[in-house]
């Protein structure tokens, strides 16, 4: 539902952009790699051009819709929901072990430390949403448990909002830093999260709108994995039978990623899921 207090386009995307720019990323690409990917890039958006015959009426549409989607801040929130996504491709190549999937626009680093069993921080609201107690193991790919392995855990509410990103929710909430058990385990109380849109209100809900598409993303959980001597693993984890599983707007959704939680007498949602690390 949405309030006075909910997050905005503009909101949300600032936020994520001002996160963005505070951590000022590098990457050692030389000068030959950078010219034969940009010689590519661009050469693909002009055979688009051609193809399609774009009148110069488009283009200054397409121009002024760039300059709205900088000023609106929602480069993150574009680049993380349709172009993220290929990236993580590239990344899976090389990797033998749980499959990963896109970080996405709304992680923030150094969420509370938890104990391996833990209740994710919450509201006195989440906690009339239904329970969802997730559990399992990290292990290497021979199987062996991996004891103080980290799972970094976000995801939204009820209602699709993140914490940090919606003025109506206190810090962290629904985030967790979960160390795991000497032989790798977990044990996480939190609640059932809800699909989520992205913001529409700005000018990549136009972008979607104006190709007649769905601005929804289906319920999931958000975590990275980590442990030492091995690689971390970013991931998503959605739940079987949700609604827009099939045509996710941001296409990171994997059928190796699809939890089907059951339900117990007591009302709650269980669901186990293992991960496995491949070696740094």
């Amino acid at each position: 539902m949405t309030t006075l207090e909910s997050p905005t386009a503009v909101g949300s995307g600032t936020a994520a952009t001002d996160k963005f720019k505070n951590e000022r990323v590098s990457a050692d690409t030389s000068p030959e790699r950078l010219a034969a990917i940009a010689k590519d890039a661009l050469g693909a958006l002009h055979k688009v051009i051609l193809d399609h015959g774009v009148t110069y009426p488009e283009y200054r549409v397409f121009k002024q819709w760039l300059i709205d989607l900088g000023e609106g801040g929602e480069w993150p929130l574009f680049l993380d929901v349709f172009i993220e996504h290929a990236v993580e491709e590239v990344l899976a190549r090389s990797r033998k072990g749980t499959k990963g999937s896109i970080e996405g626009p709304y992680y923030i680093a150094d969420s509370p430390k938890l104990p391996s069993v833990c209740t994710l921080p919450m509201r006195d609201e989440d906690k009339k949403s239904t329970p969802l107690i997730f559990s399992g193991q990290v292990t290497d790919l021979d199987g062996n448990g991996l004891g103080g392995a980290t799972l970094e855990l976000w995801h939204a509410d009820e209602d699709g909002y993140y914490s940090g990103f919606a003025p109506h929710l206190p810090d962290w909430n629904l985030r967790g830093t979960i160390v795991t058990d000497d032989e790798g385990r977990y044990e996480i109380t939190t609640i059932q999260p809800a699909p989520y849109q992205i913001p529409t209100d700005g000018p990549t809900g136009q972008f979607v709108e104006a190709q007649n598409g769905h601005p929804w993303r289906p319920a999931h959980l958000h975590l990275i994995v980590s442990a030492p001597g091995k690689e971390s693993v970013t991931t998503q984890l959605y739940f079987s039978g949700g609604e827009w599983l099939d045509s996710d707007v941001a296409s990171a959704t994997k059928p190796e990623l699809i939890l089907d939680p059951k339900r117990a007498d007591d009302g709650k949602n269980y669901v186990t899921y293992n991960f496995t690390l491949d070696p740094a």
